[in-house]
């Protein structure tokens, strides 16, 4: 079994300065010559855009309680192979989400944990929470600390006396208070990479305070001590079905959220992936056999999708001709008659489901949703068990009859709506654990558009 440096940076609470750690950490290493994989933990979109911002690689979202502890150890084990140093932001609290915590895949994968611990508003205190980390779980290995948000050199002084004297872990450094390396948000967390909410100079102070304040040397020491990454299990291996298979995926500031192993396992069957913009292209690319709409932020790009008629139409017509359509969050509210943004503002979408979106104050759905499907569709027969997560702050109105149900949900409620080809709903779907709905999904776009074909001759 062969390993080579990684770690995991935890936190002891949301917000505390995991995401601010690993940015900074992604960057110094990566000035430091090593070929850095940066992972997330977890089913968040934003983080990861972070991470290939800094890195300029793409990060993967590792998550056992989405995909299972076995295709996480293989995805794992296939993309950091090649590295220098792996580096996986946690979710939450080290401990926090069961079998999707850190704390889980932390054990999952062998990985020594850098301890994130917020000294806002506290000194010999956060010793004593560190020391009651340490002991949560003795099996987990702890192998350093870095202090964020320290105010001053005394600050530091108070906070590391009492660690080194009540406490296993090394401390390895800390990360000053300073406003210009915050990172800008909204309702559904930090604005993405492609927004570039760190510029340059913002990214290059980061990884100054941590080269000046962490002691890299000991940090990649900690985490070398390692014994390989767990079970070997294969990367999944997909029949080339796909082969002559041109599928649009939408890709722009509206449509941005993917997992990227979702596209990778699709161009793993020999489809070939054709990315274009709703909000700013007229038209869909030519010659597509399948369409696939990621989440994104389509409220705040709403006027620009609905005034660029040519291409909401020739949606339209597609999805009426039997051209095969995956949409999900973002992308079903694009395929919904329109967005209620306000009582004021409604703008009109694609117009595929009889029903519209409308935007809330309050998050509508959050969690972990492993549908079972009701009625077959172009992932897989009846029975079929999916996997996936919701976040979001629309619903829609009623759905109207004659739109297919297809997922029956864990609490006895459905979702998953179908119409002509066209399947859509809130969960963002993640097929490593079911890497068998890619290939569905791939021979379905083949047969409606071997059917498109014959229908017009």
């Amino acid at each position: 079994m062969w390993s080579n440096p990684a770690f995991l940076v935890a936190g002891t609470k949301s917000g505390g300065g995991k995401t601010t750690v690993s940015l900074g950490l992604l960057a110094a290493l990566r000035r430091r010559g090593l070929n850095v994989q940066p992972f997330k933990c977890g089913p968040d979109f934003i983080d990861p855009s972070l991470h290939r911002l800094v890195t300029g690689k793409i990060s993967y979202n590792l998550d056992p309680r989405m995909c299972g502890d076995e295709y996480v150890q293989a995805l794992f084990n296939h993309k950091a192979q090649g590295a220098d140093i792996s580096v996986v932001e946690g979710v939450m609290g080290l401990f926090d989400g069961g079998s999707g915590s850190g704390a889980h895949l932390a054990k999952l994968l062998n990985l020594p944990i850098l301890l994130v611990l917020d000294a806002r508003s506290a000194a010999e205190s956060v010793a004593a929470m560190l020391h009651g980390f340490e002991t949560f779980d003795p099996d987990l290995n702890i192998a350093g600390v870095i202090l964020n948000q320290v105010g001053s050199k005394r600050h530091y002084q108070l906070i590391s006396g009492a660690i080194n004297q009540h406490c296993r872990a090394p401390l390895l450094g800390s990360l000053p208070r300073e406003e210009m390396i915050s990172i800008p948000s909204r309702h559904l967390g930090l604005q993405m990479g492609e927004e570039e909410p760190l510029n340059q100079e913002q990214r290059d102070r980061l990884a100054k305070l941590l080269k000046e304040h962490c002691d890299l040397d000991l940090l990649i020491k900690a985490c070398s001590k390692r014994t390989g990454y767990g079970d070997n299990h294969d990367y999944p291996q997909l029949a080339h079905n796909g082969n002559g298979v041109r599928i649009g995926v939408a890709r722009d500031e509206a449509f941005c959220f993917y997992y990227e192993d979702n596209l990778e396992l699709l161009s793993q069957t020999g489809a070939e992936l054709v990315f274009f913009s709703p909000l700013h292209d007229k038209q869909p690319p030519a010659d597509l056999h399948g369409i696939y709409l990621g989440g994104g932020y389509p409220e705040l790009h709403a006027k620009g999708l609905s005034e660029n008629d040519s291409m909401r139409k020739t949606l339209l017509e597609m999805a009426k001709k039997g051209t095969v359509i995956y949409a999900e969050c973002g992308g079903f509210m694009y395929l919904t008659q329109g967005i209620q943004l306000s009582d004021e503002q409604y703008l009109p979408m694609v117009g595929i489901y009889p029903t519209n979106a409308r935007m809330r104050p309050k998050l509508r759905r959050l969690g972990y949703r492993h549908p079972v499907q009701c009625t077959k569709s172009f992932f897989g027969d009846t029975g079929t068990q999916l996997h996936g997560h919701e976040f979001h702050y629309s619903d829609i109105e009623a759905m109207a009859p004659g739109v297919v149900h297809c997922y029956e949900m864990e609490n006895g409620s459905q979702e998953g709506y179908q119409i002509y080809n066209t399947l859509a709903g809130y969960i963002h779907l993640h097929w490593g654990g079911t890497p068998k709905a890619v290939n569905n999904f791939v021979a379905a776009c083949l047969r409606a558009a071997k059917i498109n074909h014959d229908h017009a001759n």
